[in-house]
């Protein structure tokens, strides 16, 4: 991945952080990495819940919209992951598990739009 693309991508991540935790949430972690199965790029509390918050970071004259990105073959990877995630972390919460997506449009001028959505599979 470029520098330019990895840097974009950070940036959205940082948003969407800041925009979990203003909804009252708790980032537990950022980036987990799980070997060549892939990453989860946020991983939150909610209450009794835990989400697994996918980030897409686009411009806004990029071609596909970043919520386009949550595709079925998206979900199951996010699924295993969060498997994976709470078997090396104790276990289920007693909420359960929610995954979550946060798109980020970075428009070339003005404030960076940020769109959180709960539970999208």
């Amino acid at each position: 991945m470029s520098k330019a693309r990895n840097g974009l991508g950070r940036y959205g991540e940082n948003l969407a952080a800041r925009r979990l935790g203003g909804a009252g949430m708790t980032v537990l972690q950022r980036n987990w990495r799980c070997g060549r199965r892939g990453e989860i790029d946020i991983v939150a509390r909610d209450g009794d819940v835990l989400v697994v918050c996918e980030v897409k970071t686009r411009r806004t004259d990029a071609f596909e919209h970043p919520m386009a990105a949550i595709t079925p073959a998206r979900v199951r990877r996010l699924r295993a992951l969060a498997e994976r995630w709470i078997a090396q972390h104790g276990g289920a919460p007693p909420g359960g598990v929610r995954i979550d997506l946060v798109g980020v449009q970075l428009p070339r001028r003005g404030a960076p739009r940020v769109e959180h959505v709960r539970g999208v599979a």
